[in-house]
């Protein structure tokens, strides 16, 4: 209660209070003080509840902020997780092209190889033919 209300709450009590009678007055005065006392008592034990309470209104605000930090980090590792699978995706792929590249090098190679044993025979055989005729002139001359 605010401290305007309790010196209204007085200010009412001391009207009712002139009015009465002077016996009355005294047995009401007696309850209303023990009234009094009992409703500053039940403040005072509504003081230390509220004290309880807003402890443990912090632990709660502590656990959802532990709750928070450790649903963030789940979500972190998801992220990695996925990350990692992206990644092994791309290096199979990385793989498969390498792969691809390295059979058509091999072809390649095969075939340069091919045509330069092509390109002896024939220089060897044109070298001979042409050694030949140059004998054989040679000889009819």
């Amino acid at each position: 209660m605010a401290q305007e209300d309790i010196e209204e709450i007085r200010r009412l009590i001391r009207e009712e209070l002139a009015v009465r009678q002077p016996e009355a007055l005294v047995r009401h005065d007696l309850e209303l003080r023990e009234s009094l006392v009992r409703v500053e008592e039940e403040l005072k034990h509504q003081r230390a509840d509220g004290a309880v309470m807003e402890k443990g209104f912090e632990q709660i605000d502590k656990r959802s902020e532990i709750e928070t930090l450790n649903t963030r980090f789940e979500q972190v590792d998801r992220h990695f997780e996925e990350m990692r699978e992206d990644m092994s995706k791309r290096l199979e792929q990385v793989d498969k092209h390498f792969e691809a590249i390295e059979t058509s090098m091999d072809v390649r190679f095969y075939e340069l190889t091919r045509r330069i044993g092509r390109f002896m025979v024939w220089s060897f055989a044109t070298t001979l033919t042409i050694g030949g005729l140059v004998a054989a002139a040679i000889k009819l001359l």
